[in-house]
């Protein structure tokens, strides 16, 4: 029974060890186990090169070179960026280097080349990113809002107007002719004959 009890811890130690060499990964440095050296171009430095990949904790960093003429220091940030390669916090000469990132947090490398490389460029800068940490979305196009059609009026359209009365005809219609009036100067000649025509036969009658 106690042989039991001893046993189990150790089990449960190999599988979590296991278990996380699974999840490492090794991650040639610079993309290429040549790639530890001074860089090409200054547009495609090691730098540029490491902030392409995302670094996770338990991942392992592989560096090759030329231990004879090369090196690697781990080293503080100040002393990354004057290149000092005085006291660095770690070093490796064996020409096939293994660096394990353990934290998150950055690390910095600079060569221990005496022929000055890290000044030339050969040094990286990689930043493990933390466990609970998520990577930032990329910007995605722009959201358009859209937009509605306008809503139609519920309110009657209003009758269109009538169309105007044509004006009527300046030509207006001629009044009928007045009736002939009788010449005054007919009457009274006609009046004036009766008269003597009366006094004739009055006359006529007194001389009977």
């Amino acid at each position: 029974m106690a042989s039991l009890i001893d046993i189990v811890p150790l089990m449960f130690l190999l599988v979590t060890t296991f278990y996380h060499f699974g999840e490492a990964r090794i991650i040639e440095v610079g993309g290429s186990l040549d790639a530890w050296k001074v860089p090409e171009s200054p547009n495609h430095t090691l730098s540029h090169w490491a902030e392409s990949v995302r670094f996770q904790v338990g991942d392992i960093l592989l560096f090759k070179y030329d231990s004879k003429m090369d090196s690697v220091l781990q080293v503080t940030e100040e002393n990354y960026v004057k290149c000092n390669t005085e006291k660095p916090l770690k070093e490796h000469k064996d020409g096939y280097t293994t660096v394990k990132l353990d934290v998150s947090g950055p690390y910095f490398f600079i060569s221990g080349a005496p022929t000055g490389n890290c000044a030339k460029g050969e040094k990286v800068t990689v930043v493990v990113q933390s466990p609970n940490h998520q990577p930032m979305p990329k910007p995605g196009p722009a959201a358009v809002t859209p937009t509605l059609p306008p809503k139609p009026s519920t309110t009657p359209a209003s009758p269109a107007p009538a169309p105007p009365t044509p004006p009527k005809s300046s030509t207006s219609t001629p009044a009928p002719a007045p009736a002939p009036a009788k010449s005054s100067a007919v009457g009274l000649v006609a009046g004036n004959g009766i008269f003597w025509a009366l006094i004739v036969a009055f006359i006529g009658l007194v001389f009977v």
